[in-house]
């Protein structure tokens, strides 16, 4: 057999035992076993299914992606939904960017920076322009503030998928999720806290509890020259002890060494100054009004005089969430800080600006670590039984789904037992059964399908939303 068409073939090697019979009513089936050339079958809705061979795909996900299949999706959706409820709360609105952009938006990040020097993935289109995948939403969202011009401060909350060609990861992937939100227009200390606080008490929202915040400045384009130089210095006398990767960082950007994760590295970096020593008198001021209100707000914070962030466009304020859940170094869950520069570079004004991104899936592992934001048992409230050819059910189905009430059924006119298993997988708590008897007599069987009591009530086909919503709550 040629390695392109080789197939895995599921086979059962003894027989099954035979179903027990199953009643409703007054009625009851059997399960029923037979044979297909030699090969055990069962008998399902009257079709008999045969050993299934199952081909290796032609076509996988590309590396470093993959698919969110239902059940993790709709968890995905559910944290961004609430992330959306937090920051409307909070006063920002919801925007949407192009997942491409003009390549010249994101090379602001810093030509140093990974991101632009090896992570996106940028394109000459058909019309000859340069473009490239968003490899993060902040320069977007400045973009789209300098071309439009609102009204500010403008408070906005953005959701999407980003693109990075990184090593694939726990928890990183080439396209990966996140939330965010930006605010422009003010250099208020007391939005910086806004903004921290709304992150915080979100991660509160989904019963995260191991999470720290770390918190720094970066000064401002004043103070940080003498910074630069004084850190310039210490880099360049312990040259030798930096790794070959830091000694060329240095030389294009030394804050970017202040990033390494590298073992050599560290006990270079750990003697270096930090940049809260330079902070001048405005500068230190603004620090200090940020810690103020974060305190009045009782939200715990340690002061990291060595975090840097990945990209060149921070300034001052600057914080990142780690949790403590999960292993590595991989852990942190969000972060980010003030870029007030980003909008004049962008071609805008002058306009100060803060935000943050937070990763979806990193944040999924730390729920899953802690027990806590899990998957919904089911993505249905009711599945609808239908033995009378399948016509009640699409219009049960469809008076249900009106009422807001979740609904699956079966198809192909399964059997009753067929379609009852088919209900239990589905982890519906209710099932909806009609027959020919309760067609004949306007009713309608409710039955329980979880928990230790079964119960099982005849309801009339006008009560039948009243007595379902009932039962769900």
């Amino acid at each position: 057999m040629s390695r392109s068409s080789r197939v895995s073939i599921i086979t059962m090697v003894d027989s099954p035992p035979p179903l027990a019979p199953f009643c409703y009513r007054n009625r009851c089936e059997n399960g029923a076993f037979g044979t297909l050339q030699g090969k055990p079958t069962a008998q399902v809705g009257g079709t008999q299914l045969a050993s299934r061979a199952v081909a290796k795909p032609t076509f996988r996900t590309p590396k470093g992606t993959r698919d969110i299949l239902p059940g993790e999706a709709d968890r995905q959706r559910a944290l961004v939904n609430a992330f959306g409820e937090a920051a409307r709360r909070a006063g920002y609105g919801h925007v949407m960017t192009p997942m491409f952009e003009d390549l010249g938006v994101f090379k602001r990040l810093g030509e140093s920076t990974d991101v632009v020097t090896k992570e996106m993935y940028d394109f000459v289109a058909k019309d000859g322009n340069h473009y490239a995948l968003r490899p993060e939403l902040t320069a977007s969202v400045v973009r789209a503030f300098v071309q439009h011009r609102p009204l500010i401060p403008w408070k906005v909350w953005y959701e999407g998928p980003q693109f990075r060609y990184e090593r694939p990861q726990a928890g990183r992937y080439r396209q990966f999720s996140q939330v965010g939100v930006e605010a422009l227009g003010t250099d208020d200390p007391g939005i910086d806290a806004e903004v921290i606080a709304l992150a915080w008490n979100f991660y509160q929202t989904l019963g995260l509890s191991e999470v720290t915040l770390h918190l720094n400045s970066l000064g401002d384009r004043t103070d940080r020259p003498a910074y630069i130089e004084a850190l310039t210095n210490h880099f360049q006398e312990n040259f030798d002890s930096l790794s070959e990767q830091s000694q060329f960082t240095l030389q294009v950007n030394p804050l970017r060494v202040l990033d390494s994760k590298r073992e050599p590295d560290q006990s270079v970096i750990d003697a270096a100054p930090v940049m809260v020593d330079f902070l001048n008198g405005e500068t230190a001021e603004h620090f200090a009004g940020v810690r103020r209100v974060l305190d009045q707000l009782e939200i715990p914070y340690e002061i990291s005089p060595r975090l840097v962030r990945g990209l060149d466009y921070y300034l001052r304020t600057t914080f990142e969430f780690v949790s403590t859940a999960l292993p590595g170094a991989q852990n942190a869950i969000g972060g980010g800080g003030r870029y007030d520069a980003l909008a004049a570079d962008l071609g805008g004004p002058d306009t100060p600006g803060i935000g943050f991104a937070l990763g979806v899936d990193r944040i999924l592992l730390a729920c899953d670590e802690e027990g806590v934001f899990e998957a919904a048992p089911s993505l249905v409230d009711v599945f609808i039984i239908d033995v009378t050819g399948g016509d009640q059910a699409a219009l049960l189905g469809a008076q249900l789904q009106t009422a807001g009430i979740a609904t699956d059924r079966a198809y192909d006119s399964r059997s009753m037992r067929a379609q009852f298993k088919v209900a239990d997988k589905s982890g519906a708590p209710l099932a909806v059964v009609v027959g020919e008897d309760e067609l004949a007599a306007g009713t309608i069987q409710l039955r329980t399908l979880q928990g230790e009591e079964r119960e099982q009530i005849s309801v009339t086909r006008t009560t039948l939303i009243e007595e379902v919503k009932k039962r769900l709550t």
